[in-house]
């Protein structure tokens, strides 16, 4: 654990209120998710960020990137493990010469192995030049592979769930750069070794869509939950929903209702659909990191998490029938790690 840490693992039972200025969801209504406890379990770099979580083999692995700050510099990426998920340690370190490593994401592939799936930028200062995918592979969460490239420059291949022996992911592409008239481009692709993968269908999604999840469902449905930027003045910037039946070619796609920063979620063994994210607020300043339900034409925040400012990009893991879920957050000053667990009324096991 981080010698830095303070002591400030304690549990917190109650929500905090929001840091002024925006909005506030206070006490869950019936029904809605609970706050069951909170609690930080990193803070060593000076800016710890974008986390997931994983269980594997009886343990806990969360993962993020550390890094002078939120963007530049050379990122690296930090894997804790835990046995109970109260006290936690460092298991691995992947790092590249002169690259930022982003956005670890964990999976796990058909052979047993941990599969995580991570941006690698390359900046002057803080000026973007270019990124490129890679992919990392571990038996036992503390050895790993080094990062390989994968797709081609300027992908990000933000999120990958394994579907019937295949990897399935949303890749974005801003390839014409960021200029403020430039549209991206999603493409859902698929890979059966997360490392040669192939494109699936190219998504109609406008807004300058970006960081996805995909999940599925009993049926074998694809269920996508899509950040969206926005690109003309007047054009929204929520989360898109999208839907589609094997082969995965045609989709159905509904606002979410709500911007939302840093997306995931889970279906739950009865079918239910649990998110996650960054809300946003009248100021950065004031963004909170959220869980609520979601289905096919909206997401709830229902629950917001001790968090805020620069924070949210939450792991979700459901296990002996709570939600755990990592996430970041500067509300204490240092942008931090934490782990929360929330229980679902409705839900048991």
């Amino acid at each position: 654990m981080s010698p830095r840490l303070a002591r400030r693992r304690g549990a917190w039972l109650l929500l905090l209120a929001a840091l002024g200025g925006g909005p506030v969801l206070a006490q869950p209504s019936d029904g809605a998710p609970q706050l069951v406890s909170v609690n930080c379990i990193w803070n060593a770099a000076p800016h710890n960020a974008f986390t997931d979580l994983a269980r594997h083999a009886g343990k806990w692995f969360c993962t993020f990137r550390e890094a002078p700050a939120h963007v530049g510099g050379q990122g690296k990426i930090r894997v804790l493990t835990s046995a109970d998920g109260r006290q936690w340690d460092s298991a691995a370190m992947l790092s590249e010469e002169g690259i930022d490593l982003r956005d670890p994401k964990f999976s796990l592939a058909p052979d047993g192995r941990l599969m995580l799936v991570l941006g690698g930028s390359v900046y002057e200062g803080r000026v973007f030049k270019e990124r490129q995918p890679r992919v990392a592979f571990s038996p036992d969460g503390r050895t790993w592979t080094a990062p390989r490239r994968v797709l081609g420059k300027n992908d990000w291949l933000w999120r990958v769930t394994w579907h019937q022996n295949r990897a399935y992911g949303i890749a974005y592409n801003i390839a014409g750069g960021l200029l403020p008239t430039n549209e991206w481009r999603i493409t859902l692709v698929a890979s059966p070794d997360g490392v040669d993968w192939r494109p699936v269908a190219k998504l109609a999604v406008p807004g300058r869509p970006n960081e996805a999840t995909i999940r599925f469902l009993a049926n074998d449905d694809c269920i996508a939950l899509v950040r969206r930027e926005g690109l003309a003045p007047d054009q929204d910037k929520d989360a898109w929903i999208g839907q589609s039946a094997p082969p995965y070619t045609d989709w159905r796609w509904h606002s979410a209702g709500r911007q939302i920063g840093g997306p995931n979620f889970l279906v739950l063994p009865d079918g239910t659909m649990i998110a996650g994210g960054r809300l946003y607020q009248s100021k950065p300043a004031t963004d909170k990191t959220f869980i609520g339900r979601m289905n096919g034409e909206s997401v709830r925040a229902e629950l917001i998490l001790p968090s805020g400012g620069d924070c949210s990009y939450p792991g979700l893991v459901w296990h002996d029938g709570l939600l755990w879920a990592s996430y970041y957050s500067s509300h204490e000053g240092q942008t931090s790690i934490y782990l929360a667990k929330v229980r679902l009324p409705g839900q048991s096991r």
